[in-house]
């Protein structure tokens, strides 16, 4: 009788220590406990680089001191018809918010971006880094001529 009360006793604590196993209980369930939401930062994972011009025709661009205000209010009109469905100035959307670019880029590669960036897509680190972080959303090309790309690159610097 005691091997018996022994080896209950024995089994019970082996089955005991198994594994558990969590019933799904179907219908609604409270969770009360708080999670900690990381808050998206302004700024892309892909790195800062000002040296790089880019692939394309640009290879010299030079700022005034000043905004040419007549410059930056075509490009204004241009991007508010053509940039805003996936850019917005300090939020990110189907592409990166492009508030503070010239911080993270030069002139250079973004005039090169904004008139040739099917050729920056193919050959451009920076813009292939771009387009993997942004889920493979590609910019189009908008066949913009020079004039234009320009007064887009001076908007871009009252932003």
């Amino acid at each position: 009788m005691r091997k018996l009360f022994t080896l209950l006793v024995l089994g019970s604590m082996i089955m005991s220590c198994g594994e558990k196993k969590e019933e799904k209980k179907e219908g609604f369930e409270m969770n009360r406990t708080k999670k900690e939401t990381k808050k998206e930062t302004a700024s892309e994972g892909v790195p800062v680089d000002l040296d790089n011009k880019g692939v394309g025709p640009i290879t010299s661009v030079t700022f005034d001191d000043t905004v040419n205000e007549e410059m930056a209010a075509a490009g204004k009109e241009k991007f508010e018809a053509i940039c805003t469905a996936c850019h917005m100035a300090e939020q990110r959307m189907i592409g990166p918010a492009l508030k503070g670019v010239y911080e993270r880029r030069s002139p250079e590669w973004v005039m090169n971006m904004i008139l040739n960036p099917d050729k920056m897509l193919k050959e451009d680190p920076i813009a292939k880094a771009l387009l993997k972080e942004y889920n493979n959303a590609i910019m189009l090309n908008q066949n913009l001529k020079e004039e234009e790309a320009r007064n887009l690159a001076e908007y871009l610097r009252t932003l």
